[in-house]
């Protein structure tokens, strides 16, 4: 395991493994709760990933992914301040979400709050079966504000949210899957290993392609439908035009590669 580039706080631990950067939320005592320290830290490193690393993993330490914001380091704060503070966040999910590479978590215990957020930012979510998922803002007199208002609405929807929030519902991992909190859903102890194969395959995809699914894709999928195409063809387009796109094909052409199974 090589460490990353980075400085990072006494609260995340990375390894690198073979290009896959394995980033650990480490604050298990108060189930990974985040502080802005550890925001902005985790901005910082999506910002700038270690030299070599191809796709990401995130988990936490312990028995739980993260319970959300550490509300032992919430001020008051004037309006202003409030903003600034939600902005942060947005930030550093914004660079997960629209980053370089490929992202996957592991998510098991609590998925709390601020901790779905962060999972929400995310490309691909593989579940534990001890994970739970939860939005308590509404019972502490607050609102949510790392992005779940955009990014966790549109994965479960609104109606389902508000409800989770109005009501406290939570939801377990099995159905979790389903609703689309997650899309892998494994049993416990094995969501990291299913989560690294999981990066190691997306890592070997094509470096463009993979730019067009973590940057093109989202806004494809939220432009009006005409717009929407148009930017497919000129994707479509840009990725097929390029040098290892028609080595691939080559390759799939003169039998070098594998069919597509089910497995």
């Amino acid at each position: 395991m090589q460490p990353p580039d980075i400085a990072l706080p006494d609260t995340l631990h990375c390894d690198l493994q073979d290009g896959i950067a394995v980033l650990r939320l480490s604050r298990p005592d108060k189930r990974n709760a985040l502080d802005d320290v550890t925001v902005r830290a985790i901005g910082r490193f999506f910002a700038d990933p270690p030299e070599g690393a191809r796709a990401v993993v995130i988990h936490g330490e312990g028995d739980h992914f993260s319970a959300g914001l550490d509300l032992t380091s919430l001020t008051e704060r004037d309006t202003e301040a409030g903003i600034a503070h939600s902005r942060l966040w947005h930030r550093a999910f914004e660079r997960i979400a629209f980053g370089d590479l490929p992202v996957i978590a592991v998510l098991h215990g609590a998925v709390v709050g601020g901790g779905l957020e962060l999972a929400a930012s995310t490309h691909i979510r593989v579940a534990e079966r001890s994970a739970f998922y939860a939005l308590p803002e509404g019972s502490r007199g607050i609102y949510v504000g790392g992005g779940a208002s955009v990014r966790l609405s549109r994965l479960i929807g609104v109606h389902r949210m508000m409800d989770m929030m109005l009501t406290g519902r939570t939801y377990g991992a099995e159905e979790g899957v389903a609703l689309g909190f997650s899309q892998y859903l494994v049993e416990p102890g094995e969501g990291l290993a299913k989560a690294v194969a999981l990066a190691r395959r997306a890592a070997e995809n094509a470096p463009l392609t993979n730019f067009a699914i973590l940057h093109a894709l989202p806004r494809i999928a939220a432009a009006d439908p005409e717009t929407g195409l148009l930017m497919e063809s000129l994707m479509a387009a840009i990725a097929q035009g390029s040098d290892e796109a028609k080595a691939r094909l080559r390759a799939f052409l003169e039998k070098r590669a594998g069919k597509v199974a089910h497995s």
